[in-house]
């Protein structure tokens, strides 16, 4: 199943069609590691259902361009295919559109292409892989696995044990080192008593566009470690004990592997990426736990950047360069203030109905300057601006955009929109300059992708921001990437001395608003306070003042 969306706004946005495509880059390859696939299969023999679910996934990805051809008719793809290895796309992804000449390349995820990790080095503008982690051993595995035992089901949950592990002491790490195993050279494996992927099937399903994985788990592990926790079930001890330990061994198999990496190339710096890239929390204790110096991290390090790791590896090999490197992560769509104000004007009746009042301010600096004092007086404030952000995280032209001094803050939020878990941290951007004074590591930041210890002289300056162990997942703010959320940094830490504020992702538990009109349906069906559209501001007039 192709993107076909994407494609299509990725056409739409440089004004050609399928035709005008030269090439198509896809980041899996049915073919790479094909012997270590068929041994695997005759001397382990699993489940029938397992093979032909493979064997189907195969045909499917092998007709991309029957498939292209259903989504655009009469788009004619003259384009040249090519299907490249899953984690050279993930190295690709890192290496080629970093800003560095040479660097270590990292990729460990679930699976992808029978293959869970994968090291190598780039070098100008090529990247190669040297040595890999195979089927059925896995670190993202391990992580999905333990996530569904503590009983965060749906995909994409990981960062809840993340944000739940502080909490909790690593009293049961013994016990996950009989779950990972680390090997000679940085390799790891599981215990496979402990997971069904390497034998059953295990149900890997879309339902109305999101992904439905089933159980990964045994019986054998709730055997060794006690019964799984309910969905609904409460929170106990046990549970954040469990997610701290969890963290801690995944932390223990990861530096294991950069370690043995650096050893090997002897490089400062490591480009990164893979599923596992977006555990923040280790990442951000790269510096302190190996002996690299330089970090990149791209703004989606997961499967999505495969994208970009397969078009950048095909473009280096036919220009035999690299492309520019991705300083920022605003490459989505856009709509101009005509297109909000032909919403505003017909969404008038409603809008007024909601006992809200618009106004246009055309003035950059002025905008800046109300806006940044509504968060000041405490106001939850929706913004909205220019390109979306290509990635999971809100970087400040979809976000919600909130006062870091007040300690309620979380709570205000979690009533008014969020209505999450109590544990989860909002994180702080930034202005890049002042990371050194607020934050214990001085580093670039740019999308969301690291957790540093906030200094404790300045914790109780921002709670709002501050996870329960003192540490704050930063994202730095550069004027030269994104001038406008720059700007309103620098108007707020000029109201109040403070060049942070909170920023969370513009949603409700939908997925992140895209366009206008779904920012201010997020804003009319919430306690938003106020909202932020390009130059158009809509307030409530019940929420002139904040909440207090």
């Amino acid at each position: 199943m192709v993107p076909s969306e994407a494609i299509r706004g990725c056409l739409e946005q440089s004004g050609i069609t399928l035709a005008d495509v030269n090439h198509v880059a896809i980041n899996q390859d049915g073919r790479a590691n094909l012997w270590r696939k068929v041994a695997y299969t005759l001397a382990h023999r699993p489940d029938p259902r397992l093979v032909i679910d493979r064997l189907r996934n195969k045909r499917k990805r092998a007709g991309v361009e029957d498939e292209l051809a259903r989504a655009f008719p009469g788009q004619r793809l003259r384009a040249r295919v090519h299907h490249i290895e899953h984690h050279l796309c993930h190295l690709a992804s890192a290496f080629l559109v970093s800003p560095f000449e040479e660097a270590a390349a990292v990729s460990v995820d679930g699976f992808g292409d029978f293959a869970s990790a994968a090291w190598g080095v780039g070098r100008g503008h090529s990247v190669g892989v040297d040595e890999k982690v195979y089927f059925p051993h896995s670190l993202g595995i391990f992580y999905e696995a333990m996530t569904q035992y503590i009983g965060f089901p749906y995909y994409g949950d990981e960062y809840k044990v993340m944000g739940l592990a502080p909490y909790g002491e690593p009293r049961y790490l013994d016990r996950m080192r009989e779950i990972v195993r680390l090997r000679d050279g940085g390799a790891f494996e599981l215990g496979l008593r402990f997971f069904r992927h390497a034998k059953d099937r295990v149900e890997y399903e879309w339902d109305d566009g999101e992904p439905k994985v089933g159980t990964l788990y045994t019986p054998a592990l709730e055997e060794f470690l006690g019964p799984a926790r309910a969905k609904d079930a409460p929170l106990t001890q046990f549970h954040k004990d469990v997610a701290r330990s969890v963290q801690a061994m995944y932390e223990e198999a990861f530096f294991h592997l950069l370690n043995a990496v650096h050893r090997r190339y002897g490089l400062d710096a490591l480009a990164l990426a893979g599923g596992c890239a977006m555990n923040s929390v280790a990442n951000g204790k790269v510096y302190a736990r190996t002996p690299f110096r330089k970090l990149y991290i791209q703004s989606a390090a997961g499967d999505a950047g495969g994208a970009i790791g397969a078009a950048a590896y095909v473009w280096s090999k036919l220009n035999g360069a690299r492309p520019e490197p991705m300083e920022h992560a605003y490459w989505g769509p856009e709509y101009g203030n005509g297109e909000i104000q032909a919403l505003l004007e017909a969404r008038r009746g409603e809008i007024a109905a909601a006992g809200c009042r618009v106004a246009r301010e055309a003035d950059e600096d002025r905008l800046c300057r109300t806006t940044a004092q509504a968060i000041a007086d405490g106001l939850v404030t929706g913004w909205f601006q220019g390109r979306m952000e290509w990635g999971p995280r809100a970087l400040g032209n979809r976000s919600i955009v909130c006062d870091p001094r007040r300690a309620d803050m979380k709570d205000i939020l979690n009533r008014k929109i969020k209505r999450r878990e109590s544990f989860r941290p909002f994180a702080p951007s930034i202005l890049r300059e002042a990371v050194a004074d607020w934050f214990e590591t001085d580093d670039d930041v740019p999308f969301m992708m690291q957790v540093y210890p906030i200094r404790p002289e300045k914790r109780p300056q921002i709670p709002a921001v501050t996870h329960v162990d003192g540490s704050g997942r930063l994202q730095t703010v550069y004027r030269h990437t994104n001038p406008r959320y720059y700007r309103l940094i620098e108007c707020f830490r000029d109201l109040t001395g403070i060049p942070i504020v909170l920023n969370t992702s513009f949603n409700e538990n939908e997925p992140v608003v895209c366009k206008p009109e779904e920012a201010l349906e997020c804003f009319l069906r919430t306690k938003m306070d106020v909202l932020v559209l390009g130059e158009w501001v809509v307030r409530r007039g019940s929420n002139l003042r904040a909440e207090g």
